[in-house]
């Protein structure tokens, strides 16, 4: 049984389309050569893949079924000559990495400075981002490891867990909130905030408790992207943020201060996430390894500064 590539691409196209005309537009091909394609791929496997309904097509079952495994076919090939063509053009000492905005802070500096000691030759290709967003592209496999926030529950995913991260609701050390003596959820709604945007998950677990406690959602005066550009923010200002232990830290508490409560106390976990059936290229095994065995140094290291002191 043969199934060629470039027509299961064409497949994928024509099943979330569900229309011959604009299947073939987006692909610049013509109706007849996609045609043709689908009844290549149902003489292979003896089955109708489509069925007419009004103007468009939808997929059987037996469609449904292909269209499931249909990536994980070609990804699979991706990996193959990805793999080869790595080897061949002298790339296998390159790694592709994406870090959320905390480990690409305060890890990232300490892992570059490792993996290069151990490794002169390596070439890194970093990424910043939300982890949400970078997840996609780790499943999609165009990056090698994602550093950052873990999410559990993904079998076609393995993590190496690095460091539990600790979220907490901060403000400048001389905040007038500070003069209270017992400051309680709905205090914290008295004050502007300067928060991740609302696609953010640490913003919308916080917004979820003022919900759940029957509070409206904090008051976002300021809203970024850049989650390092929050403490500076806040630490001349009257705003509230919602900020990691770690950040706290790296500021040695000159600047800012925790308002301790337990309601908007998020503990989360930062790990090194990798696909459990991808290609991972000899320099991304390596600093793979760099934390399974130096994680959670690296990352004390990197927060007390002795790395940057090397």
């Amino acid at each position: 049984m043969e199934i060629n590539l470039r027509d299961l691409r064409y497949f994928e196209v024509l099943a979330d389309l569900e229309h011959l005309g604009r299947a073939a537009e987006r692909l610049a091909r013509s109706q007849p050569a996609l045609t043709k394609c689908i009844h290549r791929l149902e003489d292979v496997i003896g089955s109708p893949l489509f069925e007419r309904t009004g103007r468009g097509i939808r997929l059987t079952r037996v469609g449904q079924v292909l269209r499931s495994r249909a990536r994980m076919l070609r990804d699979n090939a991706d990996e193959v000559m990805r793999e080869v063509s790595d080897f061949a053009s002298g790339r296998s000492g390159h790694v592709r990495l994406a870090s959320g905005p905390i480990a690409a802070d305060h890890l990232l500096p300490e892992l570059c400075r490792l993996a290069l000691a151990e490794c002169p030759d390596i070439t890194i290709e970093i990424a910043i981002g939300p982890t949400s967003a970078l997840r996609s592209q780790l499943k999609e496999g165009s990056i090698d490891i994602l550093i950052g926030l873990t999410a559990e529950g993904d079998p076609d995913m393995v993590t190496v867990p690095i460091v539990q991260d600790v979220v907490v609701v901060a403000a400048r050390r001389g905040h007038v909130i500070f003069r209270r003596k017992n400051v309680a959820l709905e205090d914290l709604l008295e004050f502007p905030w300067a928060l991740p945007g609302p696609t953010v998950p640490s913003r919308q677990w916080l917004d979820s408790v003022f919900v759940a406690s029957g509070l409206s959602r904090p008051t976002a005066q300021i809203e970024t992207s850049s989650l390092p550009l929050l403490p500076r923010m806040i630490a001349q200002t009257e705003l509230l943020s919602f900020v990691s232990h770690h950040t706290l830290a790296l500021h040695h508490g000159r600047m800012l201060r925790e308002i301790p409560l337990a309601q908007t106390t998020l503990t989360r976990s930062l790990g090194a996430t990798y696909r459990k059936a991808g290609y991972l290229s000899p320099a991304a095994e390596r600093v793979l390894n760099l934390f399974r065995t130096n994680g959670a140094r690296l990352f004390a290291n990197a927060m007390s500064g002795r790395g940057a002191k090397r």
